[in-house]
This record gives structure tokens, C-alpha cells and sequence, in this order.
């Protein structure tokens, strides 16, 4: 019988790959000491899943004949393990995997003879079949979504010939950032050469579970914590975080503006749960509240002196972080760009007169944020630039000026997810 972890990562394939979802946050909840080794093979599969299909495909009698998907993942899985994980034994690789095939759910039990013998004859040169698998093109990795996310990033840094070279990159599993809420900082955590109050671990020293637990620190991607660091000088009296969970955004605003009054939106029940209760443990206060962010700014009357609306996307430059990306299901972009328009518009009405408001998606895809802020200017032209970011932040274009309106760092000088942004303000 296969292993939790095994069968949490056939689960996790099939969600992708069968359903065109994401890998649930909680997918290897609960897995224990199996933890680590699921979450290695299920990253494998994922960033290799075009190249081990591949590899498959000319050893079948039929190669033109579709191949069901509990076949795929099984030898997938097996085969992942077979050339990237020496710890696994060729027992476990192989027999598991068979296991899996012939499990009625996951598997497709008519090929468990065939995930058998491809994989013995795998086993034979482990190092062989990892070397055949590395010559195969990485473009087989990517789907259309992720080549046409990839030229979204380069393109505004005239960097559209360094394709592969970000692909590359982001192959590589992202390193966690840190930020410190109060007290000492654990051993091993060192300041970021740009943002002194991003943190980054020294190599092979623990992660600070205890430190994070203990809620004097928190893990804040780079790049939100470079957005917001922007420069303004003007009182802030009132905010408001649009689209709040986890908190990590709603606690960074409480920290640039002690004393301001803090309100936090958030739709989902859940969300909002978590997000309560990552405040109180932050000393955080704060107004949550549940409920659609487009219709309770449309009906409020409420104005505030900053606003940050980290909005709803597609989280195309997650690549690195969620490697299933490429291969889930986007057909929902249209109604994601009409929702953050709609959001743009209700947001700028709250604005107070000099107020600032901060839109950010973690996406690279331009209707996702630079054609929205040109369609804002249009549509609203009272409203200002702010330019409240470092001109390294932006455009590779505007590297003579000094401060940017426009927050799009480039995907290959900087560490980080793929957001990107603008800032507008009120005329006072």
C-alpha cells in the first residue's frame, strides 16, 4: 500500500492535472515526518511533468494513443523519484507506484503491468534516466499561460531574449523572507542589502517555526515587503486594506502608521477567522470585517488616507512558489480584470481629498495592472501619480529618474515574486 504522502501527492496531481485546480494550501496537512519527501516529489512532478510524459510517451506501444491520468501520475511519481530523490530505494519507487496504478481511485489498474516494468527498466541507471530527462527541452515544462506570463514580465525591460534564462530561475524553490514584529531576532537572520527590515536565513541554519509561533516574526514575501516601502509623508489618519487575508499586508500598514485606524476587509469566512486571529496574536488592532470588497466600498460612505488594494488575479508571477501554474485552469481571467476595474473604481471614490491609494497584484500580466492604471488615468483624471517607490522598483526605462509611480521590478534583478502596481493620489 502506498505511503500518506504518496497518496497525498497523487490527490494533489489530480487536482492539477485532471481538474485544471490548484494545489490546496493543506494538501500534506497532517503528513508528519512524510512531510518533506511528499513535498519534494510533488515540486518534481510539477516542474517536470512535461519532460517525465515525455520521457514515457516513445516507449509505449502506441505513443499517439491518449494515456490515462492515473497512468501519467503514477509513473510520474515514480520516475521523479527514481532520478531526483537517491534517498528513495528503487523498491519504494517502483513498487509504490504500482501500488498506485493499481489503486482504483488514483490509478488506471489495467497499466499496472506497464508502470511495472517502465520503471524497473528505469531503475537499472538511475543516473542515466536523470541525465536523459535533464537533455529533454525545459520548454516542455511550460504551458502557453506560463510563456506568455514569462514575455509579460521581460517585455517592459526589454528583456524578451532572457526567456529561458527566467524560467531557469524560477525552477529553483523560492527562498522564505522574514520579517521581525518585536523582540530579538533568532540566529541566522540577516538583513537584506536593499530592505533593511526584510530578513533573510543564512544557509543551513533552522527555520524559526518557534520565533514565527511565537508571533514576533513573520514570513512576507520580498517583493510585498518592497511595496510597501514607499515613501510618503502626508498624515494617514484612516486605512484601509481591501483584500486583507492572511494579514501579513494589514500588519505591515499598522507598523509604517501606529495609531492610524485600521480597517480590513476580507469576503471569505475562513479568511476572515484566520485573519482575526493573526492580528490579535500581532498585537494588531484593527476593524475586520466580512464582506465583498466591490460592494462595501460602493455602499460605504466611509473615506480613508490610504488605501491598499492588493486585488484578486490570476497570481501569474507566483511561478516560483506554486509551480502548478503553468498547468491550471485560467479561463476566469476576464472576470478577474472586470473585478479589479470595478474594485479601482469604488476604491478611488473612498479616497480621501491627498489620500493615497495603492493598487498591487501578484501578477505580471498587463491587464492586470499597467493597461488598469493607463484606463484609471482616463477614466479618473484628477487623481495624480504618486511616485513613492525607488526608480529601481519600475521600468528598466526610467532607470535616470529617481522615484516611480509605477512598482514592476525586473523579474532577473530581483528576488522576489512577480508583483507589480501604481500609486495614485487625491488632489488635496
Amino acid at each position: 500500500m502506498p505511503t500518506p504522502g504518496r497518496i497525498h501527492v497523487a490527490h494533489a496531481l489530480h487536482e492539477v492535472f485532471g481538474e485544471g485546480g490548484r494545489v490546496p494550501d493543506i494538501w500534506d496537512r497532517d503528513l508528519g515526518e512524510d512531510a518533506g519527501l511528499a513535498q519534494a516529489m510533488l515540486g518534481l512532478c510539477l516542474r517536470r511533468w512535461g519532460r517525465l510524459q515525455a520521457w514515457v510517451k516513445p516507449k509505449l506501444k502506441d505513443p499517439d494513443r491518449g494515456v490515462p491520468l492515473g497512468t501519467r501520475v503514477s509513473l510520474a511519481m515514480g520516475l521523479a523519484q527514481l532520478a531526483w530523490l537517491p534517498g528513495v530505494s528503487d523498491h519504494a519507487a517502483v513498487n509504490e507506484s504500482v501500488d498506485l496504478c493499481a489503486d482504483r481511485e488514483l490509478g488506471f489498474v489495467p497499466h499496472k503491468g506497464l508502470v511495472n516494468a517502465l520503471l524497473r527498466r528505469a531503475a537499472k541507471d538511475r543516473q542515466g534516466l536523470a541525465a536523459e530527462l535533464e537533455a529533454l527541452p525545459a520548454a516542455l515544462d511550460r504551458s502557453p499561460a506560463a510563456d506568455r506570463a514569462l514575455q509579460a514580465a521581460l517585455v517592459p525591460h526589454g528583456a524578451e531574449a532572457e526567456l529561458e534564462t527566467l524560467w531557469a530561475r524560477l525552477q529553483q524553490p523560492p527562498r522564505p523572507t522574514f520579517r521581525s514584529l518585536r523582540g530579538e531576532l533568532p540566529e541566522g537572520l540577516v538583513p537584506d542589502a536593499v530592505l533593511p527590515d526584510c530578513l533573510h536565513l543564512e544557509e543551513g541554519l533552522p527555520f524559526p517555526r518557534p520565533w514565527l509561533e511565537a508571533a514576533e516574526g513573520m514570513v512576507q514575501d520580498r517583493s510585498s515587503q518592497a511595496l510597501l516601502a514607499y515613501a510618503w509623508d502626508r498624515p494617514v489618519t484612516r486605512i484601509l486594506d481591501a483584500c486583507a487575508a492572511p494579514g501579513g499586508k494589514t500588519t505591515a500598514l499598522a507598523l509604517r502608521h501606529p495609531g492610524a485606524e485600521l480597517t480590513a476587509l476580507e469576503v471569505h469566512p475562513r479568511r476572515v477567522q484566520r485573519l482575526r486571529q493573526t492580528l490579535a496574536q500581532r498585537g494588531v488592532k484593527a476593524e475586520v470585517v466580512q464582506a465583498d470588497a466591490a460592494a462595501w466600498l460602493e455602499s460605504t460612505a466611509a473615506t480613508f488616507d490610504l488605501i491598499l488594494l492588493d486585488a484578486p488575479c490570476s497570481g501569474s508571477g507566483t511561478l516560483q512558489k506554486h509551480p502548478e501554474w503553468p498547468w491550471v485552469d485560467h479561463s476566469d481571467l476576464p472576470r478577474l480584470t472586470g473585478l479589479q476595474r470595478r474594485l479601482l473604481l469604488a476604491a478611488v471614490e473612498r479616497l480621501a481629498p491627498g489620500g493615497l491609494l495603492i493598487y498591487a497584484v501578484c501578477s505580471w500580466l498587463p491587464e492586470e495592472g499597467v493597461l488598469h492604471r493607463d484606463w484609471l488615468a482616463e477614466a479618473r483624471p484628477e487623481l495624480q501619480p504618486a511616485e513613492v517607490w525607488p526608480a529601481s522598483m519600475g521600468r528598466s526605462a526610467e532607470a535616470d529618474a529617481s522615484t516611480t509611480a509605477l512598482f514592476q521590478p525586473h523579474p532577473l534583478r530581483w528576488e522576489g515574486e512577480g508583483f507589480q502596481g501604481f500609486a495614485v493620489c487625491r488632489k488635496a
